[in-house]
């Protein structure tokens, strides 16, 4: 795992006790790629339309439970967050103006930007940011971020002013900053309805037409200033590839997210248009249920690892566009650590699969479109476990099929994440109460060690942990993590203010409210 691609980002908690620093606002990072080039000033004013892959009938817009790419695009403009990640993966304050540590983080106390209106006009609140906080870890109906808040107190939280918000946990919690940053964790009102959202995001829902289209008005309430800079946004479900690059070079949008990987010479030769590259920690792994034959035996787990020649997965089904992968996330963690690079090997891999009694193995994989180089990461790993003698048959359904009532419980199948560090990642997808452990791994040495960093407050001992937790799922772990894509979009001449991210997640984070038009064709 090559240490450059690892982020300087810090804990806040380190920041605000060893350097006596509090994290407080600023603006974001990045540069201006659209039309090619500086542009100038943004111009406010325009309709942007924008092409999302995959979507169903299925879709939500549901703050605190989006799955999809068109989950996501919306969730980012509707529902602001207490604190973001800038481009640079540095923490930056949004809705709040501080978020300070105490008691060795087992406290922390957020405090509110003075001002803050939702989209109908009422306040923001200190209410509206523990009723936010209150729905995600609900005991009875937990969100997509509860996991990583299974510390905190419920019943001791404080408001002792309509800015100001204190949070007690029952151990140490150095992650509490990184799960505020989420774009699963927006601040809704205390009376929150998801079927008629009121905004705290940028943007106003106007209409929504689940599987096909959203669109959206500016917020004019949202607490940064001149931002957004257009009138109107329609985001578009596109489960079609072709449809989607048709659809921008037709005009009929602006700008798409996930553009094949087939398509990218066919925008680079038109110069009406623009291609937006950037390397990222998001990875698609493939994942292996440990607890369903014949994935139950760890033999036959670390046979499919050796099946995988990772740079020809690069090459063939990311065209290469991305970095081998070694079966570990977390490529931009500090404390990753570096084991040795995993390689193709179908004679171990033979091996293994005879000791186990699974020679001549016919599996199923589950695939869907869901992000691009999926399907096409499937289709060579078909054919490269041929040469083990492993049939695997091909399973290939829709986007809302996937991620329907058997998500996350298919016994090989693949899926998508973005980039977070380690600590974080493991709350939604390691632990027996994670919502999306589509592994299904329960290892209770791992479970203790996990705990134990995200209790640990001196920095040296913390990496450690996180060393010593990744080197067992290395080696015993669910997910063949092959490679780290690059998340590459495409827009018209003329669209401004997308910025290279490393977040994995499309079009600049779909941070579509610092996107302008500049009125050319």
């Amino acid at each position: 795992m090559a240490s450059s691609r690892r982020a300087t980002h810090r804990s806040v908690f380190a920041l605000a006790l060893t350097a006596g620093l509090l994290l407080s606002s600023c603006s974001s990072g990045g540069s201006d790629t659209g039309g090619g080039g500086s542009a100038g000033e943004p111009v406010a004013g325009g309709e942007l339309s924008v092409g999302v892959v995959g979507g169903s009938v299925k879709d939500t817009l549901d703050a605190h439970v989006p799955v999809t790419h068109p989950d996501q695009a919306r969730v980012v403009q509707l529902y602001s967050t207490l604190v973001e990640y800038t481009p640079e993966r540095e923490f930056e304050m949004a809705l709040a103006e501080s978020v300070e540590p105490g008691d060795e983080a087992r406290s922390w106390t957020v405090t509110l930007r003075e001002g803050l209106s939702f989209s109908d006009g009422s306040p923001i609140t200190s209410a509206d940011v523990v009723a936010s906080i209150r729905r995600i870890t609900d005991p009875e109906d937990p969100k997509a971020g509860a996991t990583a808040l299974a510390s905190l107190d419920r019943d001791s939280i404080k408001t002792p002013d309509a800015r100001t918000a204190v949070f007690t946990f029952t151990e140490p919690t150095i992650t509490f900053i990184d799960s505020l940053a989420e774009y699963s964790s927006g601040i809704v009102p205390s009376d929150y309805d998801p079927a008629a959202p009121v905004s705290s995001g940028p943007f106003a829902l106007d209409t929504f037409e689940p599987g096909k289209q959203s669109t959206f008005t500016r917020n004019e309430h949202y607490f940064r200033e001149g931002e957004p800079y257009v009138d109107s946004l329609t985001l578009i479900n596109f489960p079609d590839d072709t449809a989607r690059v048709n659809a921008l070079l037709g005009g009929q949008v602006d700008a798409i997210d996930a553009l094949p990987l087939g398509q990218t010479s066919v925008i680079e030769a038109n110069d009406a248009f623009h291609i937006l590259e950037s390397p990222s920690g998001s990875w698609l792994p493939f994942t292996m249920r440990v607890d369903q034959a014949p994935f139950d035996d760890v033999r036959v787990r670390q046979a499919f690892r050796l099946i995988v020649d990772r740079q020809q997965m690069v090459e063939q089904a990311l065209d290469g566009h991305g970095d081998v992968g070694n079966d570990m996330y977390a490529p931009y963690d500090d404390c990753t650590p570096e084991l040795p690079q995993r390689e193709q090997d179908i004679e171990e891999a033979k091996r293994l699969l005879a000791d186990a009694g699974q020679s001549d193995l016919t599996v199923e994989l589950v695939t869907a479109p869901v992000a691009a180089g999926v399907v096409e990461a499937a289709q060579v790993f078909a054919q490269q476990a041929k040469e083990a003698g492993v049939t695997v048959q091909l399973n290939r359904v829709e986007a809302g099929e996937f991620y329907g009532e058997n998500y996350p419980n298919w016994t090989f199948a693949q899926d998508f994440w973005f980039t977070r560090d380690y600590l974080q990642q493991t709350t939604f997808s390691g632990f027996d109460t994670s919502p999306y452990n589509e592994t299904h791994w329960s290892d209770p040495e791992w479970t203790k060690i996990v705990r134990d960093a995200r209790g640990e407050l001196d920095a040296d001992r913390r990496c450690a942990l996180i060393a010593e937790a990744q080197e067992i799922e290395y080696n015993t772990g669910g997910y063949i993590i092959w490679g780290f894509p690059s998340t590459i979009d495409a827009y018209r001449d003329g669209v401004h203010g997308f910025v290279e991210d490393p977040s994995g997640m499309p079009l600049s984070s779909f941070r579509l409210r610092q996107v302008w038009l500049d009125g050319t064709a």
